[in-house]
């Protein structure tokens, strides 16, 4: 029995933990949680209540802040923290992939965003870290997954991408259950780049909802979105295929209309005039988005990909700029084709 190491315990990782757990006769989990509350109370009363209220863990996943007990015997590494973080939490892995057999180890990253400073993809990060080791075998995770359904049981569809099929068909079979379905993918930078730009797109579909725009305005907006995604994605390797998918079209539409949305929530907010330090002092959960906008729009700029929403929601973000008047710049450029 194989055993995986879910590491972070915020929505997401609970979500997984207790959703991997349903077909625990395939393997045993641990679930590493960093902060101390949500340690304590994973372990006295099997619940998450700081990020995912009413959901219990199973009794027989393993809870620790102990990241060496968390990765002992582990087969696969589920990396599910922010994206700030995961270079110095994967780095803080090494001295504990020493053991035999830890050559073998897959890491699926779950995190969708980008590095700030480096603007590598989590797969990257992984490489550039765990490489310091043995060459990684890595895999990324991602598609439309709200927390919540994921642990209640709602039927959900997601994608694991790896440019190893064998590895990618692995965990497909090791994931995969009743209410939790998983399509293999061997493009990995598209895979990747669609879960991280969505989240700036959803933002601005946030923005025009809390500005009282209507349907008229957030399908445009979604559109023209994911055609951004798949232009910056193609230019850096991706396939357009991929962007269509679950990983891009998919999660996209999830994030951009959906009500359990950070990234939309924050949009909403900034629509409403407040301003993004007081929104996000009143949140503990991170909405990717606001990090990753700076990123996407330093790709662009570096591989030539004309993105106007990112560049509006980056001024809207960064430059004090009206949300009004970053759609009357959208609205007024230069006329052109489809």
């Amino acid at each position: 029995m194989s055993k995986i190491a879910i590491i972070g315990a915020g929505s997401c990782g609970t979500a997984l933990a207790i959703a991997l757990a349903r077909s625990r006769e395939h393997h045993r989990l641990s679930l590493w949680a960093h902060g101390s509350d949500v340690l304590t109370e994973l372990r006295d009363r099997r619940e998450n209540s700081v990020y995912l209220p009413g959901m219990r863990i199973s009794d027989e996943t393993e809870v620790t802040g102990n990241l060496g007990e968390a990765l002992a015997g582990a087969h696969i590494v589920l990396g599910v923290m922010p994206s700030a973080h995961a270079r110095a939490v994967y780095t803080s892995m090494l001295p504990y992939l020493d053991a035999p057999g830890a050559a073998q180890t897959i890491f699926v990253s779950a995190t969708k965003g980008l590095q700030h400073d480096s603007l590598a993809r989590m797969s990257e990060v992984i490489r550039e870290v765990i490489g310091q080791k043995s060459v990684p075998r890595v895999a990324a995770l991602s598609g439309p997954s709200f927390a919540l359904e994921v642990a209640r049981g709602d039927p959900t569809a997601v994608v694991i991408a790896s440019g190893d099929l064998h590895c990618a068909s692995e965990i497909q079979h090791e994931f995969s259950g009743s209410t939790l379905r998983l399509y293999t993918n061997d493009d990995i930078v598209g895979v990747e780049l669609g879960g991280a730009v969505k989240n700036v797109i959803a933002l601005a579909a946030g923005v025009c909802a809390g500005l009282g725009l209507g349907a008229n305005t957030i399908s445009a907006l979604i559109t023209r979105g994911l055609s951004e995604m798949t232009r910056l994605a193609v230019a850096m390797g991706g396939r357009r295929d991929t962007l269509a998918g679950l990983a891009g079209l998919g999660d996209l539409v999830l994030t951009a209309t959906g009500a359990l949305s950070r990234n939309r929530s924050v949009g909403v907010e900034l629509g409403k005039g407040r301003k993004l330090t007081e929104i996000l002092s009143h949140m503990r959960m991170v909405a990717e988005g606001v990090g990753t906008t700076s990123a996407t729009l330093a790709l662009a700029h570096k591989h030539n990909v004309d993105m106007p929403i990112t560049e509006q929601m980056h001024a809207v973000l960064h430059e004090n700029r009206a949300p009004s008047a970053a759609i009357r710049e959208l609205m007024e450029r230069p006329l052109t084709k489809e």
